[in-house]
Formats: C-alpha cells, sequence, structure tokens
C-alpha cells in the first residue's frame, strides 16, 4: 500500500480479523468507523507500526480490499508478478 509492505500471511490474518468483528452479533450496534484492528491482540506485529498513523484505517481497509477474492491466485495477489489469468 503506497510504500509499506506487508506479508501475504499478515495480511490474510488482518482480512480474519475484520471479517471476525463485521460478522459481529447483528443485533449490537457497533460502527465499523470506530473498530480498528489495531485494537485486537492477535494483530499481526508487522502492523504495530502502521497504528501509530492517522490513516492506519484507510490502509487496512485497502488490505482487506485486497484479499477479499478467495478465488485470488496468491501469485497474482502481488502486484509485482504476472501471468496467472
Amino acid at each position: 500500500d503506497g510504500d509499506l509492505k506487508f506479508s501475504l500471511e499478515s495480511v490474510k490474518k488482518l482480512k480474519e480479523l475484520m471479517d471476525e468483528n463485521r460478522h459481529v452479533n447483528p443485533h449490537m450496534v457497533v460502527s465499523m468507523a470506530s473498530y480498528s484492528p489495531c485494537d485486537e491482540k492477535d494483530l499481526p506485529e508487522e502492523f504495530q507500526p502502521l497504528c501509530k498513523t492517522e490513516d492506519a484505517s484507510m490502509v487496512f481497509e485497502r488490505l482487506n480490499q485486497a484479499v477479499q477474492d478467495d478465488d485470488l491466485c496468491e501469485i497474482c495477489a502481488n502486484a509485482a508478478c504476472t501471468g496467472c489469468f
């Protein structure tokens, strides 16, 4: 994301954490705007410096979107790779 680089495994873990939070009891009123993966005890260590930045929530959302397609070839998940399709 920009000049930031994170391992694919860490981004997948981030997706799991964010998806778990989105599927909380639907009767609870929890705003996703107030949710931060930085509050998760299982957040991969490499995201800790990102948590100290102002745009962390936007970066987390973009990273989460980058791994939404379950059928995405892992090689092509890296923007520098080509040839999966």
